[in-house]
């Protein structure tokens, strides 16, 4: 059988291997100096630690792992045949593949609440699944690396990561804009236009406005049963406003509207603190911005970089419920995320990532036989005890065989070590770029 990939999965060569590390350390040290310490959780979680908490459509994204053995055995023939996934699926399925990292994260700290010292601050960088259509930017196997902060409701956490997308951007070269948006204004919005009971409706549907405008977002709102009367009082949402108009349009909306006047106070908080710190050039207020996931009660961010076509490289929000559901209460938090893969596809794009970021092997011994070949492997030893990648060909090939290897692999330098190199204890390093050979003591080349 051919062999092939699953689809929305990837294999990565060496030199996107090197450029993937290059962003993850950037951000892992960025993580730190934000005071952020490192975490891990496993791959798959319990089935019901993840179901409900993405909404509907989130839900249906998340991979379930089949029950080893027999799974059909436990499940009567008629029920079968009803063919009703919502009653079979926790019958054949206890586990699943983790959606996010949040998630997982808030099951941590409901079952460590009592040993961690608050505010509790974490980063994680691992892969997560989603059961999503595989296109450009969007994988069903995807790393995400997060930071979340739990155990304060202070505004200020909102600023520090803003803060620290910023920075971390910068260090990427990559121009960005990041939205901003709080989940209690869409519901004053819901409120407001009277389909505060179709809030998940309303929301789940703007999220989708960059995928299908805002005619397909009308639509449908339509066939979510939204009267043209409430499509028609939230049409200003579609519209090119400054962000003081934004804010005055929110202010005559949210009068009889306390939710909504309360997003607005901590919407312009977050905004007022990110001029003061010179970010304003970088935040955009974004009333569209939904975030379509259940969990979300605050702020919300999301992360576009500009002078390329993609989605976003970066969101977030705040999240003081999550921990309920695992039965500890009044735990506020708040999260970031970057998409590492799309975030490599920008640099790409941008021809962002510095030749110095791929790891290259320095010197190839070449192989002339069995004693060259240990005697360059006591100088390889030394010389990797210094630092310096190198290698030794592995048989005594012909010098072409070993020539072409070492310009594939992007090697600089090509070491000879011969039998009349060891008899005067020196060897000679070939520049594989401009052809200049230069003859060295053994002790030479190795200090």
């Amino acid at each position: 059988m051919k062999p092939s990939l699953a689809k929305g999965t990837r294999d990565f060569s060496a030199e996107e291997v090197i450029k993937r590390r290059y962003i993850i350390g950037r951000l892992q040290n960025n993580f730190e100096l934000f005071g952020f310490q490192p975490l891990e959780t496993p791959s798959f979680e319990n089935l019901s630690t993840l179901t409900g908490k993405y909404g509907e459509e989130g839900d249906r994204l998340i991979f379930k792992i089949l029950n080893s053995g027999n799974y059909l055995d436990k499940i009567a023939d008629e029920e079968l045949g009803l063919k009703n996934i919502q009653s079979i699926t926790p019958q054949i399925s206890e586990k699943a593949l983790r959606y996010d990292l949040t998630v997982p994260f808030a099951r941590y700290v409901a079952m460590n609440h009592g040993q961690l010292n608050f505010p509790f601050k974490r980063y994680q960088i691992q892969p997560v699944w989603r059961a999503d259509r595989p296109q450009k930017g969007r994988f069903r196997e995807f790393y995400q690396c997060d930071a979340d902060a739990v155990g304060s409701t202070s505004l200020w956490q909102e600023v520090e990561l803003v803060q620290l997308y910023v920075k971390s951007f910068a260090d990427l070269g990559i121009p960005v804009k990041i939205h901003l948006n709080n989940r209690k204004i869409l519901s004053g919005l819901a409120e407001y236009a009277a389909i505060a009971d179709r809030l998940v409706d309303f929301t789940v549907a703007l999220d989708k406005l960059d995928k299908i405008g805002k005619d397909g977002v009308e639509k449908e709102l339509r066939a979510k049963g939204i009267s043209e009367e409430a499509i028609e009082k939230l049409g200003f949402l579609f519209e090119n406003l400054s962000e003081n108009e934004v804010l005055f349009c929110l202010n005559q909306c949210f009068e009889t509207v306390e939710i909504g006047r309360k997003g607005i106070e901590e919407l312009t908080f977050v905004l007022e603190q990110c001029k003061a710190l010179g970010l304003s050039d970088e935040v955009v207020v974004d009333l569209t911005l939904a975030r379509g996931l259940d969990y979300y009660t605050g702020a919300i961010f999301e992360v576009k970089a500009q002078g390329v076509e993609m989605g976003s490289i970066g969101g977030g929000g705040r999240y003081d419920n999550l921990t309920e559901v695992f039965g500890v209460k009044n735990m506020p938090g708040i999260g970031i995320s970057f998409g590492l893969d799309r975030i490599c596809l920008v640099m790409e794009e941008l021809g962002l990532f510095p030749e110095s970021s791929s790891c290259k092997t320095e010197y190839l011994f070449a192989n002339y036989g069995e004693a060259e070949a240990l005697e360059a492997a006591k100088i390889i030893a030394r010389l990797r005890a210094k630092g310096v990648a190198c290698e030794l060909y592995p048989e005594s090939a012909k010098l072409k065989k070993q020539f072409a290897y070492a310009d594939k692999k992007g090697i600089p330098y090509l070491v000879f070590l011969g039998e009349e190199e060891l008899k005067t204890q020196s060897l000679t390093v070939k520049d594989l770029a401009t052809g200049e050979q230069r003859t060295l003591t053994i002790e030479e080349f190795v200090v």
